[in-house]
């Protein structure tokens, strides 16, 4: 995992492609770049063929994930597939991935938050993640609504 500029454009990129403004979920260029600074955010980037991509590169990407470690937790910040790449097992390749670079962290448990109704969780129950909390009208959404959020954790 590595933090490059070269990185968070390939993170904007497949962020751009994959989430809807309606949910506003994305993270700005400055939040992702922000968050990279921090010695304890990590990034993972794959490409067309769901190969890593390390430093600079002409490959495009197909997807991420960025998380944020602390103690022995971790938790799964974001994760992306351009809708064009999704059906390929990317989603879980990313996940298997996170688990591996989150052992080598030691990490002991993996925690994500999503929006209620996420077609997301099928990929996090898939992967073993059990829901292990809500709350209740968590997230805002653009035309105002709010949704609930669920918690989500594993033990690597």
């Amino acid at each position: 995992m590595i933090r490059s500029s070269h990185i968070v454009d390939c993170i904007m990129e497949v962020m751009d492609a994959a989430f809807d403004p309606a949910y506003g979920e994305a993270w700005t260029r400055r939040q992702v770049a922000d968050a990279l600074v921090l010695s304890n955010t990590h990034a993972l980037v794959i490409d067309a063929d769901g190969k890593p991509i390390k430093g600079e590169t002409e490959r495009d990407p197909s997807g991420f994930v960025l998380t944020r470690h602390g103690a022995d937790e971790e938790e799964l910040l974001l994760i992306a597939v351009i809708p064009e790449y999704r059906g390929r097992g990317f989603g879980k390749l990313l996940i298997e991935l996170l688990f591996e670079a989150a052992r080598e962290r030691s990490t002991a448990r993996i925690f994500l938050e999503m929006r209620r109704g996420n077609p997301a969780e099928h990929l996090y129950l898939r992967t073993g993640f059990e829901p292990i909390g809500e709350r209740p009208n968590y997230y805002r959404m653009s035309d105002g609504s709010r949704i609930d959020a669920i918690t989500f954790g594993r033990s690597i």
